[in-house]
């Protein structure tokens, strides 16, 4: 098996960033086999940033048609076996390539890698991992007892998995024929099109490789749309997700169930933040559909939860 490795980069506005993303690629232990980069119609210096870097970058120009059009338009054109992807304003760290293509010459059987990574301030201050903050990746951790490698091949893990992953975007390597026969990710939506894409992924996958160290960091800005207006994002979370659930009648009953729990979670983090902004008639009505399509008592308490503000 090669293990020749496409970064795609969708950039939008992200003339600030772009420069240290593309460093952190550039600097792996493992090189890539291609960057590149995709400019989805940003009206500031990102284009030209990118071109900076020469021939080490292949720049692809689109009109805006936000960042699942951009990762596909890369993925289209790209040559390597294995696909990752890497945020714009995201970097990696320097063994990032390197710790899932030593493994995928040594285990064919893995459908995909994902890993742990940092969340980070704008200051670059640490704010804490991925893997210790979600239930699923503390499993994984419980699981790997110290090991740097771990596999999720169990429906109990593949279940917390869907339903509170831990991976990310700039996590993520998948075969670019896998990408391809998904149709990669899905546009018309604004919020969680990654997880959308991932879950088809893993429905079609049984062997899951996890890289229990850092791989990379996902910054949080205060300035993001979905900080400033949390319910524009949960209710574009939930539109989302209906769509995935949808799609999940066919998907295996791990994956179908993770799926449910998701929903489920993110109606009652539409509900709160219905309920903090008092609009708490919208709050009953988003936490209610919950109720009705599953009357167990964990939604039941969320229900009530709601009810007493």
């Amino acid at each position: 098996m090669t293990t020749r490795f496409s970064i795609i980069i969708p950039a939008f506005n992200s003339a600030a960033t772009l420069a240290r993303a593309i460093e952190s690629v550039l600097i792996q232990s493992w090189p890539a086999y291609e960057i590149i980069v995709v400019d989805d119609g940003s009206t500031d210096a990102t284009a030209e940033v990118a071109r900076q870097f020469g021939d080490m970058i292949y720049l692809i120009q689109q009109t805006n048609s936000g960042v699942s059009a951009a990762r596909n338009a890369g993925a289209a054109v790209a040559t390597g076996d294995w696909l990752a992807f890497l945020d714009a304003d995201d970097t990696y760290t320097n063994d990032r390539i390197k710790l899932h293509a030593e493994w995928i010459l040594e285990d064919a059987t893995l459908d995909f890698l994902t890993g742990d990574y940092e969340y980070k301030d704008a200051a670059d201050n640490l704010l804490g991992t991925s893997m210790s903050q979600h239930e699923s990746g503390r499993m994984l951790l419980a699981k790997a007892s110290g090991s740097l490698r771990v596999v999720i091949d169990t429906p109990t893990e593949i279940t917390a998995f869907v339903s509170n992953h831990f991976g990310d975007t700039h996590t993520l390597s998948v075969p670019r024929s896998r990408f391809i026969e998904l149709c990669g990710y899905p546009t018309g939506f604004k919020v969680c099109e990654d997880i959308h894409f991932l879950t088809r992924l893993v429905a079609k996958s049984s062997r899951i490789g996890v890289i229990c160290a850092n791989l990379g960091v996902y910054y949080i800005h205060d300035t993001s749309a979905t900080r400033k207006n949390p319910i524009a994002t949960q209710q574009e979370n939930v539109r989302t997700l209906i769509d995935l659930d949808r799609l999940a009648q066919n998907f295996p009953i791990p994956v179908r169930q993770g799926v449910k729990q998701r929903m489920h979670s993110a109606r009652y983090n539409l509900a709160c933040a219905l309920t903090r902004n008092k609009q708490r008639r919208a709050a009953m009505q988003a936490i209610l559909s919950s109720l009705i399509n599953n009357p167990s008592w964990r939604n039941l308490r969320n229900m009530l939860s709601i009810i007493k503000g």
